[in-house]
């Protein structure tokens, strides 16, 4: 079976790319695994990423940053490309704007397919889930001051729930929990662990099989 199965699930389960709103109320969030956690008292800023899948003869795989050391906040983690949405964009062309950015992705190479659960973090953004699709591996160059690395993840690794797993830091007395899905020596972690744990709910969670239908997906 070839990627057109994965392809025609993204597109029959994910919202349209046309169906964004600035009104889009957060379904997921760092809040999830920590309740009793404090919310940020002030609105919530819009920010997307771009979820770029790649098709490959051997499966997909999905493109991943690690963030620049020098940066002023989450260094060195794990992340898709993505930001703050300017004034008048879309989830969608803030995505692409984004990600040409950081790594120089063509626009032009990558066929939206539909947005996935508005994602709200504990630093106060609404982040939309942009997946993009990509029929070959393309051509990025990281711009040194945001991107250390770009890398890929094999899909099927990242839709396994072997590898989706429950980790904590403690802080100041509290301790609170995240999604992880370590890859090898690449720890994938907090929101971008939880969005990729959402689309997992939101593609295969009402599977009999998940992981077969994940695994076929893949071939």
């Amino acid at each position: 079976m070839s990627c057109d199965s994965l392809r025609k699930r993204l597109i029959a389960r994910l919202d349209p790319v046309e169906s964004w709103s600035p009104e889009r109320s957060p379904i997921r969030s760092d809040f999830d695994l920590n309740p009793g956690m404090a919310r940020p008292a002030k609105e919530l800023r819009p920010a997307a990423v771009l979820v770029p899948i790649i098709m490959h003869d051997d499966g997909p795989t999905v493109l991943m940053t690690r963030r620049s050391d020098s940066l002023a906040s989450h260094t060195g983690q794990i992340a898709f490309p993505g930001g703050r949405l300017d004034p008048g964009e879309t989830a969608g062309q803030a995505a692409l704007r984004e990600a040409f950015e950081e790594v120089a992705l063509d626009p032009g190479v990558v066929e939206l397919l539909g947005l996935g659960d508005p994602y709200e973090t504990g630093t106060g953004f609404l982040v939309t889930p942009v997946v993009g699709w990509l029929t070959k591996r393309p051509s990025v160059t990281p711009s040194p001051d945001e991107v250390a690395e770009v890398f890929e993840v094999p899909w099927d690794f990242l839709m396994d729930p072997v590898n989706h797993r429950r980790d904590f830091y403690d802080r100041e007395g509290a301790r609170r929990w995240f999604w992880a899905m370590p890859f090898e020596e690449r720890y994938i972690w907090g929101a971008t662990a939880g969005i990729l744990k959402g689309l997992f709910g939101r593609l295969y969670g009402d599977e009999a099989e998940p992981l077969s239908a994940a695994a076929e997906d893949a071939a």
